[in-house]
């Protein structure tokens, strides 16, 4: 009984911590899209929209950087 305990304890916080860093990473994400917007409530919309291409997309996070500011200077180059 002692071993199942460990385990199970063992397992649920193995996937609160996973669980805790994808959140972060998305809410990171979510932030560098925000902040590209520059306040600008109606490129907010656009940059998430954008966000959300990207990860259907299958952009990795390593480009997503370059890629949002590419999105956001087409937006500028639209408006």
């Amino acid at each position: 009984m002692d071993y199942f305990i460990i385990v199970i304890t063992t397992a649920a916080g193995l996937y609160f911590h996973w669980w805790l860093y994808v959140r972060i990473k998305r809410w990171m994400d979510r932030d560098l899209a925000l902040s590209l917007a520059e306040g600008d409530k109606a490129k907010q919309a656009f940059m998430l929209e954008q966000l959300a291409l990207a990860r259907e997309a299958g952009i990795k996070r390593r480009q997503l950087p370059d890629w949002l500011r590419q999105a956001a200077d087409h937006y500028q180059a639209q408006g």
